[in-house]
């Protein structure tokens, strides 16, 4: 088994999705269950891949690449198929290959307008292939071909599958994230010819750290993958697509970009921009720390202007991705560390809340917060979720919330040795103060969605029902993963720290 999977297990959870999706292409379009078993059969047998994968996996030696595939691809440009798993893409990959299957479940009973299962499930069979493969690519050439894969399907699935204001959330996504990719490719082509070796590995670009460019030289192409890193994140100023692309995109949409896509971001900071170019890194933190902290309090200010319950989860991802920023622009392995948690805590929450969003909006037909309300009375486990999911959500000590953001404010407090602790310590505090606005716009939301008793409105409407079957399946992973890393954070911790040691020592030069 274990050579099988040095040799084969990261091919099939990356393709596996992508052949069912071709599988998809030979069944008529009338068979909608047969695709929606289809979905669920290929991004579920990705996900027993990746289980058998973590119980191969070395925990003692998580910061070397393990599994790894290793083949020739183009000679031209010295560019190879190189796949390779380690501390800091093991909880990313764990993570999309549970929240895919769990989205292919929920949408059984929830394809929506206008409809056509086999188009909307190949299109999240195709998101997978490239999220994983992003993860897991050790060639900057072929991370860059996965980092692209994810846009078209993310682009179809809101303009077709999204709400009123579908075509301009679509379009304003694609325009941001091709700009940022243009920048990047450019930053990948810079690296490549200034390298001796000439060459796109990422094993070999991080044990050159620097590779003998100039310090203005780094600063000028960490500038490139800042721009396309940073808008995938989204960072302030570049997150403006980012609530027009949640609010239109389908439950199913909202689930995947919040959960996966916006780690390809602060994934790409840490595996590439980091480690390849130190100085450029050392030069760019404090403004990296500065855009961080003022994404943590404008996202939590914008969510407390929000009218809609889905555009303002979709800000708090700016806010929650602000500590994620915080703690890798401390240049330190506590901080990475951080980051590594507060991506999957994020993914696991605010994914939560958006399939709990979408599931009220089926109900009520609206996401107008002050038209809701009474939910616990109408549907009282959906709202004891949602309470559970807000509450994870502000950082309540005890759900995964908290290790995602408390770790990230507290490595501002001691920075790598270069950086300005005066400014990060300042950081430190204006960080602090964007938990409190947290916990004032998710009580807010709380408190008018679920307390009271249901307006006139919907007080007798048939659709309001509770949580259905496919909903507890679909959610229960989610839930219960909350929780546990809650309680045992040192699951996540114990396997990224040896890789955060690793990108800190490539960053630092120590």
């Amino acid at each position: 088994m274990t050579d099988f999977l040095d040799n084969w297990g990261l091919i099939l959870i990356t393709f596996l999705p992508l052949v069912g999706a071709l599988v998809m292409m030979v069944v008529p379009k009338e068979a909608e269950d047969t695709h929606k078993a289809l979905a669920i059969v290929a991004s579920g047998a990705a996900l027993v891949i990746t289980i058998l994968l973590l119980a191969n996996f070395d925990y003692d030696d998580a910061g070397t690449l393990q599994f790894l595939v290793d083949k020739e691809w183009i000679p031209l440009i010295n560019s190879g198929f190189i796949l390779g798993l380690d501390g800091i893409s093991l909880p990313l990959v764990a993570m999309t290959a549970l929240v895919v299957p769990l989205v292919a479940i929920y949408s059984w009973n929830h394809i929506p307008e206008p409809g056509n299962p086999k188009a909307f499930m190949a299109l999240i069979l195709i998101l997978e292939t490239g999220m994983i493969g992003s993860f897991v690519a050790q060639d900057l050439i072929l991370f860059f071909v996965f980092f692209e894969v994810v846009l078209l399907p993310m682009y179809f699935m809101i303009g077709v599958w999204g709400g009123p204001e579908r075509k301009y959330a679509s379009i304003k996504f694609f325009l941001y994230t091709l700009f940022g990719s243009a920048l990047m490719i450019v930053a990948f082509l810079s690296l490549y010819f200034l390298s001796a070796e000439q060459t796109f590995d990422m094993r070999v670009l991080t044990e050159l750290g620097g590779l003998d460019i100039a310090r203005t030289t780094q600063i000028l192409i960490f500038g490139g993958m800042f721009m396309g890193f940073g808008i995938k994140v989204p960072m302030f100023p570049f997150h403006t697509w980012l609530p027009d692309a949640h609010t239109q995109a389908p439950t199913q949409g909202s689930v995947i970009l919040a959960a996966v896509l916006l780690k390809l971001g602060t994934y790409g900071f840490v595996r590439i921009a980091l480690p390849f170019l130190p100085e450029g890194a050392q030069w760019w933190a404090p403004i990296i720390g500065v855009l961080a902290v003022i994404g943590i309090i404008y996202g939590a200010l914008g969510c407390l202007a929000q009218s809609d319950m889905k555009r303002l989860i979709a800000f708090s991802s700016v806010a929650h991705m602000g500590f994620v920023m915080l703690g890798i622009a401390t240049l330190t392995d506590f901080g990475i560390n951080a980051a590594m948690f507060g991506m999957v805590a994020h993914g696991l929450i605010t994914g939560m809340l958006f399939f709990i969003a979408g599931s009220i909006k089926d109900r009520y037909h609206t996401l107008e917060i002050k038209r809701l309300g009474g939910l616990l009375i109408s549907a009282p486990r959906l709202g004891w979720i949602l309470g559970f999911s807000s509450m994870a959500s502000l950082g309540l000590p005890g759900l995964a919330g908290f290790w995602g953001e408390f770790p990230a404010i507290l490595s501002a407090y001691q920075p790598a040795p270069m950086l300005n602790e005066a400014l990060f310590r300042t950081l430190m505090v204006i960080a602090a103060l964007g938990t409190v606005l947290a916990a004032g716009y998710l009580l807010w939301l709380y408190q008018r969605t679920a307390f009271g008793t249901p307006s006139e409105e919907f007080a007798d409407d048939p659709e309001i029902t509770d949580v259905s079957t496919i909903e507890w399946i679909s959610w229960a992973p989610m839930l219960v993963l909350i929780v546990v890393l809650g309680f045992l954070p040192s699951l996540i911790f114990d396997v990224t720290n040896p890789a955060a040691t690793v990108v800190v020592a490539a960053a630092t030069g120590s």
